[in-house]
């Protein structure tokens, strides 16, 4: 295992499950917190600061972390080379699949960082891979979430969870030149394009500069195969999700290419009591215009499951 070089100001690490975990903690301590979890190959900062910032003006502490395999989490030492179509026709028909974690690992990877800093109960977010990651906190841990929500997710599923082999393709690709930033930086440009949100306009000159900030902060490819091999893995969920007794909130875009909306049907579908929200014209990434939706959503949701969990 190895990890990356000491982490930006503004975050900090600890040691839990293992590993060692890179995390940023923003607002009042004693606030009710948010776990924020990232998706697929993304780092911490792929969180949006504005949208950060609006849960803790919204009276939230939120805590936002490195994946393992992301950012300046360790990186795992496999010592294989990830056979990544090979995996996803074996997993398609229900043959195991070999990874070096799963999504449980790093589900508990996450319940250890708030072991570290001491956090009870959570509400936990996701996105895409993290809502999978906080699916399976949730279904094994439901003492310690206040709530759960679930963004552009899947339940292991492939029935309903295979996006566009177009999408695929350009998300397993590497970049033309894969040692040279530019190259990466182009791209990332393009894989965003094509995963984007139709109907919601994308700052492109925004964009460049937030994947060319995560380029620089720690760029890791590797990272994302074996992350995707985990998903793979782990297979189908559908079962564990029946398990999951907190308020859950499932939002899925309408135009998702990468993850379609049959899967959000199909998360909350077997969620018990979960609530699904669609929006349309949304794909699989977070422009402005999305983030203030999914703000408005998920301070809606906290809060009302905090004053549930407060009735004696």
């Amino acid at each position: 295992m190895l990890t990356a070089a000491d982490p930006p100001s503004g975050e900090a690490m600890a040691h839990a499950n293992g590993i060692d975990i890179c995390y940023q903690s923003m607002g009042d301590p004693g606030a009710p917190t948010i776990l924020l979890i990232m998706g697929l190959g993304m780092q911490l900062i792929s969180w949006p600061d504005a949208f950060c910032a609006g849960l803790v003006d919204s009276g939230f502490r939120v805590i936002r972390f490195d994946n393992r395999d992301a950012g300046h989490s360790t990186r795992i030492a496999w010592g294989q080379r990830p056979r990544l179509l090979l995996a996803i026709a074996r997993g398609v028909v229900g043959l195991r699949v070999r990874s070096p974690y799963r999504l449980s690992d790093m589900a508990d990877d996450a319940l250890g960082l708030l072991d570290v800093l001491r956090v009870e109960r959570a509400h936990l977010v996701g996105v895409s891979m993290g809502g999978m990651i906080a699916q399976c906190v949730a279904a094994r841990h439901a003492q310690r979430l206040l709530s759960l929500t679930s963004i552009m997710s899947a339940s292991g599923n492939w029935r309903v969870a295979c996006g566009r082999p177009a999408v695929l393709w350009q998300l397993m690709r590497r970049p033309e030149r894969p040692d040279d930033p530019a190259s990466q930086l182009d791209h990332l440009m393009h894989l965003f394009a094509v995963i984007g949100s139709p109907a919601f306009q994308t700052d492109r000159e925004e964009l460049r500069r937030e994947l060319a900030r995560s380029i620089s902060r720690a760029h890791y490819p590797t990272g994302l195969y074996q992350q995707l091999l985990a998903i793979i893995a782990s297979g189908d969920r559908r079962r564990e999700l029946a398990k999951i007794r907190a308020p859950t909130l499932v939002i899925h875009g309408a135009d998702d290419p990468l993850v379609p909306v049959a899967a959000g049907r199909d998360t909350a579908q077997h969620i018990p009591g979960a609530r699904l929200q669609i929006i349309e014209g949304m794909g699989h990434d977070l422009p402005r215009a999305v983030q203030e939706l999914l703000l408005k959503a998920i301070v809606r949701h906290c809060r009302d499951a905090s004053r549930i969990s407060a009735i004696p």
